[in-house]
C-alpha cells in the first residue's frame, strides 16, 4: 500500500512539473532550465515505478538511488528558477516541499533496504 501512495505522489509530482514547465516564459533561459527540471522530475517518478517491479533487493535499491539523485536534481533546478526570478517562491512552494518530502522518504527507504538486505 505504501508502494502505491508513493507512485501516486511521484506522479502528481510530475504532472505538476509538466504543468509548471508548460506555463514558464518563452525565454531561452526558461526552455533550457525548463527542460532540465521536467526531465528529473519525470525520471524520478518512472524510476520509483521501476522500483517498485524490481526483480531483486539489489535492483529495488538501485533504482532508488536513481530516484535520490533524479529528486536532489529537480531541486536543484527548481531552486534556480526561483533565484533567477523566473517563477516566484509562492508558485514554487508546494513543488519544492513535495519534492523534500518524497526525497526524505526515498532516503529512509534505502536505508532500510540496505539494512534488510544484510
Amino acid at each position: 500500500m505504501a508502494n502505491e501512495n508513493l507512485k501516486q505522489r511521484t506522479k502528481w509530482l510530475a504532472l505538476r512539473i509538466i504543468k509548471m514547465v508548460e506555463s514558464l516564459p518563452e525565454t531561452k533561459t526558461s526552455k533550457i532550465l525548463g527542460n532540465q527540471v521536467l526531465r528529473s522530475g519525470t525520471s524520478a517518478a518512472a524510476n520509483y515505478r521501476a522500483g517498485c517491479i524490481a526483480k531483486s533487493k539489489r535492483d529495488f535499491i538501485n533504482k532508488l538511488k536513481i530516484v535520490e539523485e533524479e529528486a536532489d536534481e529537480t531541486i536543484f533546478w527548481l531552486e534556480l528558477l526561483e533565484e533567477s526570478g523566473i517563477i516566484s517562491c509562492d508558485r514554487l512552494q508546494l513543488i519544492k516541499t513535495e519534492t523534500r518530502e518524497i526525497l526524505a522518504i526515498i532516503v529512509a527507504s534505502i536505508k532500510t533496504a540496505r539494512k534488510n538486505q544484510k
